[in-house]
């Protein structure tokens, strides 16, 4: 998958959330809302490896990359001293971060409540605040 079907894959997944919630189906939407970040990170981490070459720095980087751990996709995108700088002048990037950064793949399993879902959605969609506008500025 390369970078271009990473972020359609984030934007898709975003509005397929959007439609969950409204239609009341609040486990799928804060799954997909989540799912938006990883996609998107993932996006950000070609980023990082076309404009440094990381996997040739350390054979064990692409590996690491198969994981679904938002903290850790965002610290292999070497993104996390940006967003934690970016976060300390904004309370509300700051605010969105702390929610999304919660999100599993094992939610998927998971009943989610409609206000779970809805500050899930919020913290990743909202703009120009939420975590899917702060990364679509770096893929």
């Amino acid at each position: 998958m390369n970078r271009g079907q990473l972020r359609q894959l984030a934007e898709d997944r975003i509005l397929d959330a959007e439609r969950l919630l409204t239609g009341g189906r609040s486990s799928g939407a804060y799954y997909l809302a989540g799912y938006a970040v990883e996609c998107g990170l993932k996006a950000c981490i070609l980023a990082h490896v076309e404009a440094t070459g990381a996997i040739f720095q350390d054979k064990k980087y692409s590996e690491r990359c198969w994981t679904h751990d938002l903290e850790e996709l965002l610290r292999l995108a070497n993104l996390k001293p940006t967003l934690d700088a970016d976060a300390a002048g904004n309370s509300a990037l700051s605010g969105n971060w702390a929610v999304a950064k919660d999100w599993r793949e094992t939610s998927r399993y998971e009943q989610k409540t409609q206000p779970e879902a809805q500050a899930m959605y919020d913290a990743v969609a909202a703009d120009p605040n939420g975590v899917l506008a702060w990364i679509r500025t770096r893929w």
